[in-house]
């Protein structure tokens, strides 16, 4: 069992500022008018879609023929904005949605879920989270041993607005992993998109700065999936040397501030956790949708022949954001070999959004309506199945209405 700290208070933010970290990516880290004019140069050179193409995905207004680049149905889309339904197509209705510049806009939005599976939060009692004992043993940046798995989830920590690194949610962050280090929590699995900047900008970097210094308040490890917006934003993209989005200053950043520090060179990597006794074995496998090629394609493969008790799949993107270079590639390859979760993120709620497969998001970018700021905690039972929970940052206990379990082979456990 584990005792949650209090809140962390403006105090804690100013004494941080008064410490240096933030004053390094604050005013005076931030050029808004140069960020400004990257932004309209780079959007200038895209194609213009038209507004009423169904689900045109965007990073910023520039994508769009008319209308607003604004957050909707787990993703950005295009939208034209209006002031009642009236003004909208006969399946369309018109809502309140956030733009990808942080403002409340009246936008067009599919009447129906078609532009992709935005999971509903549940709702209902929260409890404790189960205690199955203490935990001994130690993992580090290339892996480890312990006596009973546990680890947690943190996803989507960007934040809502392009080149706002002013508006970092670092405040949630912090709480997030000063909650997580509370817990005892050996490790820590992350499922992409840190920062919101503009693909060869130079926001990345401060933004980075500002998720680290929030992180390292947690003295485990932590593993990190690329996500889109570690390339240039766009779901489509796809980065790395002859990708055809090119090695980007955002992808150049996540390369050396995130995977550096443990030691990782390419974005798709795996890590083995073992039992100390022998009795059981993991991997967890992280996949880089947004980086996809050959080379990533033969050695998931290889990887996931591998034979494990556990195997733990963690990308950005879930199976239905399927314009992602890697999430049809890795979902065939996946179906050829036996894993317990997928884990993702991308769409900034939580949620079991698959048999095998968790949506886990809202670390700290715009939430979907009606989800809280939270992370997600995976427990190995007595029994060998491993639960999953969702920590609400507001209350500090799970949710036990989402609350659920799988064997070892992914399939449902009482």
């Amino acid at each position: 069992m584990w005792t949650r700290p209090g809140k962390l208070t403006v105090t804690f933010l100013a004494a941080a500022a008064a410490g240096g970290w933030l004053s390094s990516v604050g005013c005076g880290g931030v050029d808004n008018a140069s960020t400004d004019s990257e932004e309209a140069a780079q959007t200038a050179k895209k194609p213009k879609f038209p507004v009423d193409a169904p689900c045109t995905l965007c990073v910023a207004d520039g994508d769009c023929a008319s209308g607003v680049c604004a957050q909707f149905q787990g993703d950005t889309f295009c939208a034209a904005k209006c002031t009642s339904s009236s003004n909208c197509k006969a399946d369309e209705t018109c809502s309140s949605a956030t733009s990808t510049h942080g403002k409340a806009e009246k936008v067009c939005v599919p009447s129906t879920d078609v532009c992709g599976t935005s999971p509903t939060p549940p709702s209902g009692g929260t409890g404790p989270v189960g205690d199955f004992g203490s935990i001994t043993g130690h993992v580090d940046q290339g892996g480890g041993s312990l006596s009973r798995l546990q680890f947690a989830v943190v996803g989507d920590t960007r934040p809502p607005t392009i080149n706002d690194t002013r508006g970092y949610p670092s405040a949630t962050i912090r709480q997030i992993y000063t909650d997580i280090t509370a817990m005892n929590v050996p490790f820590v699995v992350t499922s992409g998109d840190y920062i919101f900047s503009t693909g060869n900008g130079t926001q990345a970097t401060p933004q980075f700065d500002l998720y680290i210094a929030a992180r390292n308040l947690y003295p485990g490890p932590v593993f990190p999936a690329l996500g889109n917006h570690e390339c240039d934003g766009n779901v489509t993209s796809n980065c790395g040397a002859g990708a055809k989005t090119g090695v980007t200053a955002n992808y150049t950043a996540f390369l050396s501030k995130m995977l550096a520090p443990i030691g990782q060179t390419n974005p798709y990597y795996s890590i083995d956790v073992n039992a100390q006794d022998a009795s059981w074995t993991a991997k967890f496998v992280f996949v880089a949708a947004n980086a996809w090629s050959p080379a990533q394609d033969a050695w998931l493969r290889k990887v996931l022949a591998k034979p494990t008790t556990y195997t733990f799949i963690v990308r950005h993107e879930p199976s239905q954001a399927a314009t992602a270079p890697g999430v049809k590639p890795s979902e065939q390859i996946m179906a050829q070999y036996p894993y317990t979760l997928a884990i993702v993120g991308h769409t900034h709620t939580y949620g079991k959004t698959g048999p095998r497969q968790v949506t886990i998001g809202n670390g700290g970018a715009p939430l979907v309506s009606g989800s809280n700021f939270g992370f997600g905690l995976v427990n190995q039972r007595p029994d060998k199945a491993i639960e999953v929970d969702v920590i609400d940052l507001a209350s500090g206990k799970a949710d036990t209405a989402f609350r659920f379990a799988l064997n070892p082979d992914g399939s449902p456990a009482p």
